[in-house]
């Protein structure tokens, strides 16, 4: 096992840190079309979660390293949290819906 100094820990934070940004993409932004934002993110989330499984396969046949690994890891575990948090809230709006009176 590898000891990580501070300098190379504070390097692989600062690579990894572009994958924890709030960025939207153009389609997600205010006054775009909704279909549009919605398809966007969808291809986003997939191609966040292929690039993962891309670097896995990478990883363990020894064409890349752990680093890449870890950072096409978190990168889709930050997606797939993102994706269950929105899911959450849209379920509760639509519970908060369904007991609205008519």
């Amino acid at each position: 096992m590898q000891d990580i100094g501070s300098i190379a820990a504070a390097r692989f934070y600062a690579a990894a840190r572009p994958a924890t940004r709030a960025d939207q993409p153009a389609a997600a932004q205010p006054g775009a079309d909704p279909a549009q934002a919605v398809s966007a993110v969808a291809m986003d989330f997939a191609q966040t979660l292929q690039q993962g499984e891309d670097a896995a396969k990478a990883a363990l046949t020894g064409r890349a390293d752990m680093t890449t690994l870890v950072e096409a890891l978190a990168r889709a575990e930050l997606a797939v949290e993102t994706a269950v948090t929105v899911r959450d809230k849209v379920v509760e709006a639509y519970q908060e819906i369904l007991r609205m009176p008519v």
